[in-house]
């Protein structure tokens, strides 16, 4: 029996990680679900979060992404988010300004598309602080 399932996240510009993992935890829509080897296949939408690798028994890396989707097999889990950061490399000035900026462009929004599209810069934003904060 193995004892590792691969993780494969990719971002809309390149391949950002594809190692063997023991376990990883996804923010997915309905909750965060955690994918072992030989889980059942599955597809998941993600919410802004962040994203547990497992190694050792323990979180080994924690990357913050901004949404996307998980397709999960037997053998691997691979996620097209949407962006995606170490939470190690976020910065909270960074996080707050884009939580303002939101905040400043959903009190602008004139249409329904550009209060929806700020609606999700602050709902990242909020994330973002919150990965921060844990």
């Amino acid at each position: 029996m193995t004892d590792t399932t691969v993780l494969e996240l990719v971002s809309p510009s390149a391949l950002l990680k594809s190692e063997p993992v023991e376990m990883v935890v996804v923010p997915g829509m309905e909750g965060n679900f955690g994918v072992l080897p030989k889980h059942a296949p599955m597809i998941s939408t993600i919410r802004p979060g962040v994203i547990d690798i497992y190694a050792g028994g323990k979180v080994s890396e924690r990357i913050f992404v901004a949404g996307g989707v998980a397709e999960v097999n037997p053998e691997r889990c691979t996620i097209l988010a949407e962006e995606a950061v170490a939470v190690s490399d976020l910065k909270a000035d960074d996080a707050q300004a884009r939580l303002e900026a939101a905040d400043a462009a959903l009190k602008a929004a004139s249409t329904a598309h550009d209060k929806a599209n700020a609606e999700r810069e602050l709902e990242i934003a909020r994330a973002q602080i919150s990965a921060l904060s844990n």
